[in-house]
This record gives C-alpha cells, structure tokens and sequence, in this order.
C-alpha cells in the first residue's frame, strides 16, 4: 500500500514540477491567460451580448463605435462586437481541429518511421515531397475542386468547415513528424526500451506503452505551435475569398469585407486583425513556456 501511494505522489510532483517552471515563464504565463480571455469572450460574449451577428438593420448602417455598438456596424447594419464574438468562435474551432489532424498525422508518420526502419525512408521521403510543395496554391486549388461537393454534401458551413480543417491539417503535419521521427530514433537506445524488447514485447505495446508516453513533450508543443498555424492559414484563405461564404463570419472574412473601406473605416480592419495577432502571439508564448517546462534539462534550475 505505501509504494502505490509513494507512486501517485511522484507522478503529481512530476507534473507539479512541470506547473512550477510554466509559472517561471512570465510570457507564457501571459499568453495563457489571454487566451484563455479570448476563448472566454467568443464563447460566453453572445449569451450576454444582445445583438444577432447576421441581424440587418439598414437605418443603423456604417455606425462609428458607440456605447450601443462599441465597435461600430457595417455596410449592412449588422453590429461588428457580435460579428467578431461570432467569427472568434468559428477561427478558434478551425485551429483547434486542424491541429488534431495535424498532430494525429504527424505523430503517427513520425513514430512509424522512427520505429520501424525499413518504413523511414518512404515516410521521410512523402515528408520531404510535402514540405516542398507550395502549400498556399495547393490549398487554394484543392478548395476550388472539393468545395462545391462538400457544400452539396455537408451544407454551405458544414461543407466548408470539413474542407478547410481537412486541407490545413494535411498540410502541416511534416514539422511534427520530423520532431517526433528524431525522438522515436533516440528513444530506441535507450536501456528500458532495450530491456522491454529482450523479454519479447511486441511492437504496438512497446510504442503504446514506452515510446509514445515519452514523445508526448515535442507532441504537445506542436500542437500549441499548430494552433496559431491553423489560425493564420484560416485568416489567410477568408482574406482571399476561399474560406467561409460571405455570411458566416470569421475574422478572416472580417478582414476581407473591410478592406475595400479600410481608408474610410480603418477600425473595421484593426480589430479582426488585432484578434488574429493577440490569439497567435499568446498561443505561440504558451508553447514556448510549455516546451521549457517539459524539457527535464531546464526544468529544476
């Protein structure tokens, strides 16, 4: 009974240790809390915020910040505070899946070609391949080929939401992989592997069981990092007119609309883009706080 309970208190003292290098870190500690204020705001704002962001008033049409619209409305009427609580909703859900995939993806290529060897050089090679493809035209060609089917398929939102986590996810797997490949390549030598391989442990309980536990440090700093990627790339395709239809707000689309009266209305332009910079510069502060805290050669000083 006392070693099983000596074993649970190490396991939280390791994790402790890990929350106490995370605080050390003051950027990181910074961005986690503007982005847990952002996740907050986009989720909860619309319960207590009153107007509907597709709601069309044309008497209240191009109004300047007010305390009834504190970020003004657009050419429609539309009032642009629920209009950026809603595309926050839809950015950050985007991020969020096209990391999964991306990680998923990445983590099984990279622990693939890392254990098995005679799987290292085809995996690394597709690797290489994606990596030298022009990410930004093949999104874009992809999506003017599935979007139509995926809409018919899925509905307009739906449609879209499946294509553009799908593409963003595919394509930005490779860093991952490579992380993970080097990983699984140094973990191999290790004496508990080597120890766990003599007495005839089979290849899925050896990577379940011993190689994926101690990959999941590189693993979660990627999928950190693999959120502000998403967020961008999301922005990127609504700013040209390739991702959300025009009445589905995202801050990209928000972007996207306000251009052509960006001279007149500069502010339009300010706050979906200071959104996108706030979110991705605290997200990429949380991985770098989180990656110091999970490396045990910093970790204790």
């Amino acid at each position: 009974m006392t070693d099983k309970a000596d074993i649970r208190t190490a396991a939280r003292n390791q994790w402790w240790d890990v929350w106490d290098q995370f605080k050390t870190h003051k950027g990181a500690l910074l961005g986690a809390s503007v982005f847990l204020l952002i996740i907050i705001a986009v989720y909860l704002g619309p319960f207590v915020w009153p107007y509907d962001p597709q709601f069309i008033d044309y008497r209240s049409r191009n109004l300047s910040p007010s305390f009834a619209h504190p970020l003004g409305t657009d050419q429609l009427g539309r009032d642009q505070l629920a209009r950026m609580l809603s595309g926050g909703q839809v950015s950050i859900i985007v991020g969020l899946s096209a990391m999964a995939l991306s990680v998923v993806l990445g983590t099984l290529i990279g622990v693939l070609a890392g254990y098995f060897k005679r799987l290292d050089g085809p995996l690394m090679r597709l690797t290489d391949l994606f990596l030298a493809l022009p990410l930004l035209p093949l999104i874009l060609v992809a999506s003017l080929l599935f979007r139509e089917k995926l809409s018919a398929a899925f509905g307009p939102e739906g449609g879209i939401f499946i294509l553009i986590v799908s593409l963003i996810g595919i394509t930005s797997w490779m860093q991952t992989a490579r992380i993970v490949r080097g990983d699984v390549l140094a973990l191999k030598e290790r004496e508990f592997v080597l120890a766990a391989r003599s007495i005839g442990t089979p290849d899925r309980r050896m990577i379940t069981r011993h190689v994926l536990p101690n990959v999941m440090s590189p693993i979660m700093v990627s999928a950190t990092l693999g959120i502000a990627t998403a967020i961008i790339t999301e922005s990127a395709l609504s700013f040209l007119g390739f991702g959300f239809p025009p009445d589905f707000p995202t801050w990209g689309r928000l972007l996207n609309d306000s251009v052509d009266r960006m001279q007149i209305y500069p502010e339009r332009v300010l706050w979906p883009g200071l959104a996108i910079s706030l979110t991705v510069l605290s997200v990429n502060y949380m991985g770098d706080g989180l990656r110091d805290a999970l490396d045990p050669r910093i970790r204790g000083r």
